[in-house]
C-alpha cells in the first residue's frame, strides 16, 4: 500500500468542502443557467410558441457593436427578421424587428436549469397588438 503524501491529502481535504456546497454544481460542459453567457447562444435555434402549429429557426451570432450581446435573424418558413439580444444571470431577452428598425416583437425568457444552456423558456410578445405567446427554445446540434 502507498502512502499519500500529505500536502496532497490536505489539498483534497480542503477542496472537498466546497464542493460539498453544492453537490449540483455546474461543471465546465453543462453550466448552471445563471453562468449562461451571450457565447453560449452562438448558433442555431428552434423555436416552438404555444397554440402555433407553426414554429421558427433562429441564427444567432456574435454582435459586432455589443461585446456580450449576439445579433441574427428568424426565420418563420420564409418570413425573415432581424433579431438581437443577450442573456445574463440566466434572464434571456431578445428584440425582433422586421424592417430592421422599430421593435416588432420581444422575448423575455428564462435559460432552464439542467439544460446547459441549450434551452430557454419565456414569452414572445408583439409590439403592434400586444398579442403574447410562450415560446421554448431549443439550441439545436
Amino acid at each position: 500500500m502507498r502512502c499519500v503524501a500529505p500536502a496532497v491529502l490536505a489539498a483534497c481535504c480542503i477542496a472537498l468542502p466546497a464542493a460539498a456546497e453544492s453537490p449540483l454544481a455546474a461543471t465546465p460542459s453543462c453550466p448552471a443557467s445563471a453562468q449562461i453567457t451571450h457565447v453560449h447562444l452562438l448558433g442555431l435555434w428552434r423555436a416552438s410558441f404555444d397554440g402555433l402549429g407553426q414554429g421558427a429557426t433562429l441564427l444567432l451570432e456574435s454582435h459586432p457593436e455589443l461585446a456580450e450581446s449576439v445579433r441574427g435573424a428568424i426565420d418563420r418558413d420564409g418570413d425573415k427578421a432581424l433579431v438581437a439580444g443577450d442573456v445574463g444571470d440566466g434572464e434571456f431577452t431578445l428584440e425582433e424587428s422586421v424592417d430592421g428598425v422599430g421593435i416588432s416583437a420581444t422575448w423575455t425568457g428564462t435559460v432552464i436549469d439542467g439544460s446547459c444552456g441549450r434551452e430557454i423558456r419565456g414569452d414572445w410578445q408583439a409590439a403592434r397588438d400586444a398579442t403574447a405567446r410562450p415560446f421554448v427554445l431549443r439550441k439545436l446540434p
